[in-house]
């Protein structure tokens, strides 16, 4: 049950009350992935049907422990010590989205906005990092498959190491055509993930 709470507290710090923070403030909506089936608008769906597989699975470990054995769980390394380390993970994971968010203050989107000038955001997290949001997602779906390790929380992971690179290659595209030289220092000096 406490994972499930966690989840929600997750998404609603990380999407919802950051999206309506920033539509308030700017009247901008943060979602931008279209409706069309190129690549951007593809990876949207992804990462939508990877965020329901997240409340489907933590809902069954929460609600349905007796229909959790169909995750195909492995059994052989549930251990206290790991899933003390997912648990870490996890919290860092909403330490780091919440700051990374904040530090990119109006310029955070949920996609690429090709409609809305933004800043290039080079400090705080991302003076370390090119993609701190992203990291901290990884770093949260490593810290769900280490407090349930299963299938689908392995699956959760490969699906969204496929994903967040796509749009990592998606963005980089994008910004360098948006900032041009710019982007270009920022990324020979910054890393793409750390």
């Amino acid at each position: 049950m406490l994972l499930f709470i966690f989840f929600i507290i997750y998404f609603l710090f990380v999407f919802i009350i950051r999206s309506i923070l920033l539509k308030t403030k700017t009247g901008i909506n943060p979602f931008t992935f279209n409706k069309t089936d190129d690549a951007h608008g593809f990876n949207g769906k992804v990462f939508t049907a990877i965020s329901f597989i997240e409340l489907i699975v933590v809902g069954i470990y929460a609600f349905k422990i007796e229909w959790y054995k169909y995750l195909l769980p492995f059994w052989y390394i549930e251990n206290e010590t790991l899933s003390i380390i997912g648990w870490g993970f996890l919290i860092i994971s909403l330490i780091v989205v919440w700051i990374a968010q904040s530090q990119m203050a109006n310029s955070w989107r949920i996609g690429i906005d090709e409609k809305n000038k933004t800043k290039l955001v080079t400090k705080g997290l991302f003076s370390i990092s090119r993609n701190p949001i992203f990291l901290g997602i990884m770093i949260a779906n490593i810290g769900l498959f280490f407090v349930i390790p299963n299938a689908f929380t392995l699956l959760i992971i490969s699906l969204s190491t496929i994903s967040i690179n796509t749009q990592i290659r998606l963005e980089e595209e994008f910004l360098e055509q948006e900032f041009e030289n710019e982007y270009v220092k920022y990324s020979k000096k910054v890393r793409r993930w750390i």
